[in-house]
């Protein structure tokens, strides 16, 4: 009986391997959506920088 009970208990080290997959997924996310502002920020500062060097005088490329 205590064998049969056993298979079925979690280990220890396979619950804290649990934790610790859980705790570095979240991570990764929190990591990705930095990321993510990062880049929405570099993308707004190079589009201000080009927005300011074609000053008032700018036209459509296609023009």
């Amino acid at each position: 009986m205590a064998k049969a009970l056993f298979g079925h208990v979690v280990a220890p080290a396979a619950l804290r391997v649990a934790e610790e997959n859980a705790v570095l997924r979240a991570r990764v996310r929190r990591l990705e959506q930095e990321l993510e502002e990062l880049r929405a920020q570099r993308d707004a500062a190079i589009a201000h920088e080009l927005l300011s060097l074609a000053g008032d005088n700018a036209e459509p490329a296609l023009a």
